[in-house]
């Protein structure tokens, strides 16, 4: 997995280039946050969405919800970067936008915004 560190407003914030699939579920996403944080040193971090297996964005699997808690339990805030057009779902249209509303989880269009987003909050 390549991290780069971008920092932005005094803010350390690890992107995270892998177009492979690297949470598929809660223990993948576990390591992942704590592979992150322990090669950067960093809470804030961005994620390709492609990164991210198809079914935590079936809202019904519940793969979303625990996943994200573990980021919030381990106050690490996320950036998932890509498009979300492509689905459908208003329940997830509508979890994407409750979360951009918050603190700790965005779903946002690119990596210049995830940043902008990341070093403000």
């Amino acid at each position: 997995m390549k991290i780069n560190i971008v920092k932005e407003n005094d803010i350390d914030i690890a992107v995270v280039n892998r177009s492979e699939i690297l949470i598929i579920d809660v223990q993948s996403a576990l390591d992942f946050i704590m592979t992150v944080q322990y090669e950067t040193d960093c809470n804030r971090i961005i994620l390709n969405k492609s990164a991210i297996c198809e079914d935590f964005f079936d809202l019904s699997t519940r793969i979303a919800g625990e996943i994200l808690q573990k980021f919030v339990n381990y106050n690490v805030k996320i950036a998932i970067v890509g498009d979300f057009s492509v689905y459908t779902s208003k329940s997830l249209k509508d979890f994407i936008y409750e979360s951009n509303k918050g603190k700790d989880v965005f779903f946002l269009p690119d990596e210049k915004q995830a940043i902008e987003k990341l070093s403000l909050v």
